[in-house]
């Protein structure tokens, strides 16, 4: 299994609004029913990721299986955590979001997750409380839950980071191009 991760471009936006409509699928039948609503991520919101160049997509075989946002700080709805504290805040990290995957795929998380930890050392991610599966991912994969963000809409997310030093990134790099 051969995978590659690239910036994506505006001609990937129907496989990405694809990918979105799986992951809600997926949110909806383990009980997440009030994350990713109102059409959320839509066109417009991939498109601003596109064009920021900061949407990612990865590659199987030729065949688009996975989809993420990965964006340098500041976060501005991190600039405040409520009931803990984040595990570093005093370097530059970078943000995770709109992580989505084909319902047949599988690792996509392991596979974003090595690329992100070549290009950081300082990652966070927010997620729906209801999200049992994104939840479950961050903790396998060596996640520290910080504490309770909010949105702008004043939504709250559970937020988690991962540090690591210098010397301890993953050997594994996925291609980039």
């Amino acid at each position: 299994m051969s995978r590659q991760i690239r910036k994506s471009t505006e001609n990937d936006l129907p496989c990405l609004l694809s990918l979105a409509e799986d992951a809600r699928w997926k949110m909806r039948e383990s009980g997440n029913m009030h994350q990713w609503t109102d059409g959320y991520p839509s066109a417009d919101v991939f498109l601003h990721d596109i064009r920021r160049g900061v949407s990612y997509v990865i590659e199987e075989s030729g065949e688009v299986i996975g989809t993420f946002a990965f964006i340098p700080s500041p976060e501005p709805t991190y600039s405040r955590i409520y009931e803990g504290e984040w595990a570093d805040n005093a370097h530059p990290y970078h943000v995770v979001h709109r992580i989505a995957s084909s319902h047949h795929a599988r690792g996509t998380f392991s596979t974003m997750l090595s690329f992100c930890l070549t290009h950081s050392d300082n990652i966070r991610i927010d997620t729906h409380r209801d999200n049992v599966i994104m939840r479950h991912l961050l903790e396998k994969h060596g996640f520290k839950y910080c504490g309770i963000i909010y949105l702008e809409n004043g939504d709250e997310r559970l937020a988690y980071q991962k540090c690591q030093e210098s010397g301890d990134k993953l050997a594994n790099v996925i291609q980039i191009s």
